[in-house]
């Protein structure tokens, strides 16, 4: 009975850890957009969509995600639970956040929403992630172009990554400094808070965080 309570207990953590990453993923990649400083990559894809179409950030997020679940079918990937959510809630949490929070004004007010949204991205990222309830879309395409190409992961998330940049940046998706700074923050932030929110197994381990940094980790989705 005490096994089957502390398994419950362990199953609402991660659930809690899964939703509430997922949302507070979207409400920080909204202040990256209101800082107007530059967004992360796959972000400013879809500024650059959202600007082309009139559909809101959010909405292009969660209807790219569902055609990026569609190309796992060929690359024999299976999603899960967080798979599907990051789908449906991030997008949804960005809007609203974009809903609230005006255009900064002022670089002091600009630079503070850039350093929040980053922040927060990374605790965002180590919370869901930390949940392990399955990659969002964007990294299952990663590692199944990985495993039916054979190109490394660290070749193909370049790749990728630069692509969605300059195609966004093309449609007119935010590129600055904020973008650098995510670039070479987010991975040490996410790394940090995987540790903070890593939830131990029935033995009093956990399999989220490796001792050292993983060469191939998996940050963001």
């Amino acid at each position: 009975m005490a096994r089957n309570a502390l398994g419950e207990r362990r199953l609402v953590r991660r659930l809690f850890q899964l939703y509430a990453g997922l949302a507070l993923y979207g409400a920080s990649s909204a202040l990256l957009v209101r800082s107007g400083l530059g967004l992360e990559p796959w972000n400013v894809l879809h500024q650059g969509l959202s600007e082309r179409t009139g559909l809101s950030m959010g909405v292009v997020l969660t209807a790219l995600g569902a055609l990026i679940l569609l190309l796992w079918i060929p690359l024999r990937q299976r999603p899960g639970l967080g798979t599907v959510s990051n789908v449906l809630v991030i997008g949804v949490a960005m809007d609203a956040t974009l809903a609230v929070v005006p255009d900064a004004h002022g670089m002091a007010l600009r630079v503070a929403l850039m350093a929040s949204g980053i922040v927060l991205n990374g605790a965002a990222t180590g919370l869901y992630i930390a949940a392990r309830f399955g990659p969002g879309p964007r990294d299952g395409l990663m590692t199944g172009l990985n495993r039916r190409t054979g190109v490394s992961v660290r070749l193909v998330r370049t790749a990728i990554e630069i692509t969605v940049v300059v195609t966004g940046f093309v449609l007119g998706g935010t590129v600055g400094v904020g973008t650098l700074l995510y670039a070479v923050t987010i991975g040490p932030l996410a790394q940090l808070f995987l540790r903070v929110f890593a939830v131990p197994e029935p033995g009093g381990s956990s399999t989220v965080v490796a001792g050292r940094t993983p060469r191939r980790a998996i940050l963001r989705s």
